[in-house]
């Protein structure tokens, strides 16, 4: 058997607003193996956490000197000269990755980029259908995820049948109300934020908002502090506010998906991912979730023979950069 220090190796991470995934690929195996998942709010800086990654990798026996090749999926704009996380306060260049590391050939991708290569990759027991539909062979496939906050990308097919990410910011399109309570709670969020996206709502600070404006619409005080205790309320029916709220949610998160399959013509199926929606499949069978995601009025019959899927695989991001790596 051949020691890890005496092979070359990729070093792969996924690093979004709450959580940093740091994985490594050994030569002629696509499964990445984890090193750790780090929590963001335990390292203010990015270099903290960088110690911390090298301090794993030295006690996984992996010497830096055999680093070929760095790739970080990021949520972030990953064209930029000094990468900003959008969600934490995170932030690196690729140089100085580069001198932590010893290792010149540094990339980064879009997160939701790496979700989306993952999805061709995903085995029957990595997702949860919801609702009816058939995905066809070959067709565009969207990923789609609430989470610190809201990613969104594609998969099609290029001309010789290769998959190809397109990457976007997708969370950031405005919110559509449909009906008088979310109407109300647009009007409760506009006295929040300039512009309310899809992202306002659609992640855990948009748990908590629905949750606040919908206590301030029916006239309850606010008894819940973090959108897990929503979420938790809600599943145990201890709190119709909360109820309320992650009904709204998945509502919301329905006509938005709707909306991203008619845009893209994803035959090939939505996929929905991120750290929320898997914890809560239950509640999001049982919502508006796929009437929405239906409910396009002409086009209701096309939606209707799109399928979603809940991705309950643990690190799909880690498995798409994984073969990003060696595409970008």
């Amino acid at each position: 058997m051949t020691e890890l220090s005496e092979v070359d190796w990729v070093l792969l991470a996924d690093i979004g607003g709450t959580h940093a995934r740091f994985a490594y690929l050994k030569p002629d195996d696509p499964v990445p193996q984890l090193i750790g998942i780090y929590t963001v709010d335990t390292y203010p800086k990015f270099d903290a956490v960088m110690d911390q990654l090298c301090t794993s990798i030295e006690q996984l026996n992996l010497p830096l000197d055999r680093l070929t090749r760095s790739c970080l999926a990021v949520a972030a704009d990953p064209s930029a000269d000094e990468i900003v996380l959008t969600n934490n306060a995170w932030r690196f260049t690729r140089i100085e990755l580069s001198q932590t590391l010893g290792c010149a050939d540094i990339r980064v991708v879009n997160d939701f980029a790496a979700v989306a290569r993952s999805l061709p990759l995903l085995e029957p027991g990595d997702t949860v259908q919801i609702g009816a539909g058939e995905a066809q062979a070959g067709g565009v496939m969207v990923a789609i995820g609430p989470g610190t906050g809201t990613g969104v990308a594609s998969l099609v097919l290029d001309g010789v049948g290769e998959p190809m990410v397109v990457p976007g910011e997708g969370g950031h399109i405005g919110f559509a109300p449909v009906g008088d309570i979310e109407i109300a709670v647009l009007q409760c969020l506009r006295g929040q934020f300039e512009r309310v996206s899809i992202e306002r709502l659609l992640s855990g600070d948009g748990i908590l908002s629905l949750y606040r404006a919908l206590c301030d619409i029916h006239g309850y005080g606010i008894a819940l502090s973090t959108p897990e205790a929503v979420g938790k309320a809600a599943q145990a029916h201890s709190d119709s506010m909360a109820a309320e709220a992650m009904s709204v949610f998945f509502a919301v998160l329905g006509s938005v998906a709707g909306d991203l399959a008619l845009t893209l013509g994803a035959r090939g199926g939505v996929y929905i991912a991120g750290g929320i929606v898997p914890r809560y499949v239950e509640l999001l069978r049982h919502s508006q979730f796929r009437s929405r995601f239906e409910s396009k009025g002409r086009f209701a019959e096309h939606n209707e023979g799109i399928p979603s899927f809940v991705v309950t695989h643990p690190n799909p991001g880690l498995l798409g950069v994984a073969y990003l790596s060696s595409d970008t």
